[in-house]
């Protein structure tokens, strides 16, 4: 009976230990991790801390950054390269200013633990009424990795943002045999014509799962793809991210994370 109680207590110490399985690190390829922050303020004064160790226990290499604020008067840190400190060496931030915002500056962002050969923008079509936004895009050795955070107003400017970002990175990568991730919030649902107008040009990878809220999530707006420029990629796993051992997604932002495991 002791002999029982002591592997029951080994057993509950490892699950404590490495959370769900999905946590775990990836055996092999490269983990990829999506996340609308809310601007590490939507419960919080700074969520980061706790965000930098949610993506440590999941253990991914590149995340792609929605609602980032850069030196404004909310936040007067340049919150992509703030998380990257929260994370540590070798991790980098960058930033993507999409618009003026509080005296400074407020867009989407990519930290990695990649080395960062380049990284640019891609400034997206806007519709009256509606904000400027933009694709952030970094390059490492091994692959390209865009996050966009498309239009919340209106399926036109969505709809041409899409073709904007594709259309930019085929010209770049299209002949390239580095695979091409692009990411984010779209801001649509699966069965919408700007997920449609994709699938002509991108794989879908992410499993389709409501990413939003995260209190009550009733709708799937957060996506990964893959460009079809000819990279042979292998999905090995992924999923939307509920919980953590080191964080509340509940709190941290008002979005669920969500991670594909990819090998190329």
């Amino acid at each position: 009976m002791k002999r029982l109680f002591a592997a029951i207590g080994i057993c509950t110490t490892l699950i404590l230990l490495t959370g769900c399985p999905w946590k775990a690190e990836a055996r092999k390829g490269v983990r990829l991790m999506t996340y609308n922050v809310g601007a590490f303020g939507k419960e919080l004064e700074d969520s980061a801390p706790m965000i930098a160790a949610m993506i440590s226990e999941l253990g991914a290499e590149t995340v792609g950054l929605n609602e980032l604020d850069s030196c404004n008067r909310r936040h007067g840190i340049n919150q992509a390269t703030h998380l990257a400190d929260c994370l540590g060496n070798p991790w980098r931030g960058v930033f993507g200013r999409a618009m003026a915002y509080a005296g400074g500056a407020y867009g989407n962002g990519i930290v990695s633990r990649s080395k960062i050969i380049r990284h640019f923008i891609i400034p997206l079509p806007k519709c009256e009424g509606s904000e400027p936004r933009v694709c952030v895009v970094v390059e490492t050795r091994r692959y390209v990795f865009a996050v966009c955070h498309l239009d919340h107003i209106g399926k036109k400017a969505r709809l041409e943002q899409a073709r904007v970002m594709t259309a930019e990175l085929e010209r770049r990568y299209g002949g390239s045999r580095k695979p091409v991730f692009l990411a984010g919030d779209f801001n649509d649902t699966p069965d919408s014509s700007v997920i449609r107008q994709l699938s002509h040009k991108w794989t879908l990878l992410s499993p389709l799962g409501d990413t939003y809220s995260a209190k009550e999530p009733h709708m799937c707006i957060d996506y990964f793809f893959l460009l079809h420029n000819g990279a042979r990629v292998r999905v090995t796993g992924g999923d939307i991210c509920t919980s953590f051992v080191s964080g509340d997604v509940q709190v941290a932002s008002d979005h669920l994370p969500v991670y594909i495991d990819v090998e190329f």
